[in-house]
């Protein structure tokens, strides 16, 4: 799988493949197992109406290292802020050799804070600080000079800049809504 311009991920050993609501509950697998390796992140609007991009983390450790989006082509704490999209996710785990990494690990515009993608994916503070407690001390919390706070807003800023994505999202809210109201025998009430 390419990153963007830049270096490939390697062909890695499927170790989980699953739906799931949450996406903690993979990054916690992840770091349960204390995988080297990466996770493919595909949200349901992808799955169920052919929407372009899957998300991509890799793990070293366990720990999230760098973060890019296939439909967006943009990596670092924004590649989240673009997979931070209402699930159910299809996500599978890939083990490789630590060495396999090295290349794609050398890109730092793709980097990400330790515990942002528990923050931002699954809103798991908890889970966040097990995954900074876990990191290695020289990745801290900076990410190419950002901490992870800034970071975070930088990526939120991003976010409400996307006016598209922002629109898309209220309108898959208003036709869940009226499935639901239509289900519920409510659809005079939304008149």
């Amino acid at each position: 799988m390419n990153l963007a311009s830049g270096p490939t991920l390697p062909r890695g050993t499927l170790v989980r493949s699953r739906v799931v609501d949450d996406p903690s509950a993979a990054l916690a697998d992840a770091l349960d197992r204390e995988l080297t390796g990466y996770a493919v992140f595909e949200p349901s609007d992808a799955l169920l109406l052919d929407a372009d991009g899957s998300g991509v983390l890799t793990f070293e450790a366990g720990v999230p290292v760098l973060a890019y989006h296939t439909g967006t082509d943009r990596g670092g704490p924004v590649a989240l802020s673009d997979l931070a999209v209402p699930g159910p996710y299809s996500v599978d785990l890939y083990e490789s050799a630590p060495t396999d990494l090295d290349g794609v690990h050398d890109t730092p515009e793709l980097r990400v804070p330790p515990g942002m993608p528990a923050d931002r994916l699954g809103g798991d503070g908890d889970l966040a600080a097990r995954t900074r407690s876990a990191a290695p001390s020289d990745r801290g919390e900076t990410v190419a000079g950002t901490d992870e706070k800034s970071a975070s807003s930088g990526a939120v800023e991003a976010f409400l800049e996307d006016e598209e994505r922002i629109a898309s999202i209220r309108e898959e809210a208003r036709e869940q809504a009226e499935r639901r109201a239509e289900e519920w025998g409510l659809e005079e009430q939304l008149r």
